[in-house]
Order: C-alpha cells, then sequence, then structure tokens
C-alpha cells in the first residue's frame, strides 16, 4: 500500500564532464534538461544524447527545489541583482523558480538557495544558448525529499511540491475544494484543521509528521 501511494505521488507530479566547450544547437535538435539533486549537477541533452554537464546549486531544506518536469517559460540578460548575468523561467505554479547563475559563485555545489538553480554565469551563459521557450526541464527526486529524513513542516505562507501533494490528498479525502497549486493559504488551512479535528489529530493547521502519517504519505 505504501509503495501504491509512492507511486500515485509520482504519477501526480510527472510523475564525465566534456572538458571542451558546448557548440550550440542547430534548429532542428531536440534540447532538453535533467536536473539530478543528489550530485548537484545540470545534464544538457541534445537529440537525447548527453553533450555538456554542470555543477549546481539548489534548494535549501526549508526551500526546496521543485521536483517533475517544467518548461522553459522566459528568457532574460541580466535580470535583476543577485541572479547573476542570465535567467531562465519555469512554469512553476506556486511561484517564480528558474535557472541563473550568481553573486555567490561559493555556493555551486550546495543546497543554498530559495529553490532555484543556480550556475556559476559562465555557465549559465552557455546553457542560456541552448534553450529556448518550450524546453523541458526535468527534476528528479521526490517531492517530500530524502525518504530517510522526515519531510518538513508546513504552515500558512509555504510553497512547494510538497503542499501540493497534502492538497491532492486533502481534497481527495473531501475536506478541500481549492486549488492544488502548491500554495499553503487559508483555505488549504482550514481543510487541514478539518480534518485533524475529524480523523482526531492536534488541530493547529500545520502538516507535520502526524499528519503526513496518517495521510499515508509516510510510515
Amino acid at each position: 500500500m505504501f509503495m501504491h501511494k509512492m507511486l500515485l505521488i509520482l504519477h501526480l507530479f510527472i510523475l564525465s564532464n566534456p572538458v571542451t566547450t558546448a557548440e550550440p544547437p542547430q534548429n532542428q535538435e531536440k534540447i532538453s534538461i535533467n536536473i539530478d539533486p543528489l550530485k548537484h549537477q545540470l545534464y544538457l541533452y541534445s537529440n537525447s544524447q548527453l553533450i555538456k554537464k554542470y555543477t549546481i546549486a539548489l534548494g535549501k531544506p526549508e526551500t526546496p527545489s521543485p521536483v517533475g518536469e517544467y518548461v522553459v517559460i522566459n528568457k532574460y540578460k541580466n535580470w535583476g541583482k543577485g541572479f547573476g548575468t542570465r535567467w531562465i523561467g519555469l512554469n512553476v505554479p506556486w511561484g517564480t523558480y528558474g535557472i541563473h547563475g550568481t553573486n555567490r559563485p561559493y555556493s555551486i555545489g550546495h543546497n543554498a538557495s530559495h529553490g532555484c538553480i543556480r550556475m556559476h554565469n559562465h555557465d549559465v551563459e552557455e546553457l542560456y544558448e541552448f534553450v529556448r521557450v518550450g524546453t523541458r526541464i526535468s527534476f528528479g527526486g521526490h517531492v517530500l525529499g530524502k525518504l530517510s529524513e522526515n519531510p518538513r513542516s508546513l504552515a500558512k505562507g509555504d510553497s512547494g511540491g510538497d503542499v501540493q501533494i497534502i492538497q491532492y490528498w486533502l481534497r481527495s479525502a473531501g475536506f478541500y475544494n481549492g486549488e492544488c497549486n502548491g500554495k499553503f493559504n487559508s483555505t488549504t488551512e482550514l481543510a487541514l484543521k478539518n480534518y485533524e479535528k475529524k480523523h482526531g489529530l492536534p488541530v493547529d493547521g500545520v502538516a507535520g509528521y502526524h499528519d503526513y502519517l496518517h495521510l499515508g504519505l509516510v510510515e
């Protein structure tokens, strides 16, 4: 049963570095990107062939990077202070997320951002030439984080894929009628409180371990 639920969660969501500089794509080439959060690596593919990989920074445990598949929706040069020299925006429904450069190069290789993907400026400048609006970006990992660790507690004002999962399960249980958009708002809080009251859980409107356990999202 637990594995079945984990597969359902994934279904809801989707669910050797070359030394030489990669050449920008020809028009007929299909570009895609895969991100491995455990290795802090971004893999660039052309026609399903790996052509380059880059070391990146991802979100901190309290502000994780999204999990699942998204597409590029915009691209800008010198988008703003703190975002380095390039910005590649993604269609994440619960906030503004993207791949960008950084003025903190020492953070690369770590979980250090508010959820975006950070790259060295020279790397993101190269990547920028490959991607187009509509390019697919796949983030690996599990929406609840590392399965060996307890998921983060969620409260009003939080956002992320884990919030979206809570919304899905509250809706399936008949307690939530709002949009499953990954934003923990007042409607989500009220639905969770009603669920907690109905099932004899501490009524605090905070998705903690006891809520995850009762919803069957952890064991």
